[in-house]
């Protein structure tokens, strides 16, 4: 039996610090991680930001797969932020359950006062905040949709490595990206597409392991060698 655990990168290492005192039973570990979004110089603006913007924001960001980190090219980075802002001021933000709202409250109160510390630190670490940053509303924990800009970061300059996006129109510099990112998962022109023949899993500490395709199989499946000595075999 293989135990296969979703979830931050803290409670992983419990797990596995768990499984290993115990019976050494195998884990398998999807930790999320801070993904990149990649957006090169020859990309469709108008599109990179509405992609971008559903990668960040799905399920109010609470996703393991989060776009949370996005690269702009300089040559479109100033038309990327003034349309990416105006995008996240256009985010409905209220009861999941009412229609037309897009994104709902974090899961708790200790998610909801992480983020807001979160966002201070990009603050105080001298990033651009662009739009939001607040709570919404007087009640519930409801974040505005938040913007930074001015972040100087490399996509692997993490010590995580779930997923990354590339947003280009040019195969070679497709090609370049998607063998030098150090991550389970490269979506090309798109964000946050699965199917059960895709695996699934991370490099470094977004996990070990996969899930869904063959490679999966590695995981419930284990090598027995079997070495018998023959007698006089008729062939020699």
């Amino acid at each position: 039996m293989v135990l296969a655990f979703t979830g931050s990168t803290n409670t992983g290492q419990i797990v596995l610090g768990l499984a290993a005192k115990s019976n050494l039973k195998p884990v398998t570990l999807e930790l999320g991680g801070k993904s990149p979004f990649i957006v090169c110089e020859d990309a469709n603006v108008d599109e990179a930001v509405d992609l971008a913007h559903d990668a960040l924001f799905f399920n109010q960001g609470q996703c393991c797969c989060a776009g949370s980190r996005t690269f702009v090219h300089e040559r479109v980075y100033d038309e990327f932020v003034e349309k990416g802002e105006a995008r996240a001021l256009k985010r409905v933000v209220g009861d999941p359950f009412r229609k037309g709202v897009e994104q709902g409250p974090r899961v708790d109160s200790e998610q909801f006062d992480k983020i807001l510390k979160y966002i201070r630190s990009g603050v105080d670490g001298g990033a651009t905040l662009e739009t939001g940053g607040q709570r919404f509303g007087s009640s519930g924990y409801y974040i505005q949709p938040t913007v930074f800009s001015d972040v100087i970061r490399r996509a692997n300059a993490t010590h995580f490595g779930l997923a990354a996006g590339v947003f280009t129109q040019n195969l070679d510099t497709a090609n370049t990206l998607t063998r030098a990112l150090k991550v389970g998962t490269v979506w090309i022109n798109c964000f946050d597409v699965f199917d059960v023949a895709i695996p699934l899993g991370g490099y470094k500490m977004s996990g070990h392991g996969r899930e869904k395709g063959i490679y999966s199989l590695n995981n419930y499946l284990q090598v027995k060698a079997v070495v018998t000595h023959l007698k006089n075999p008729a062939w020699l």
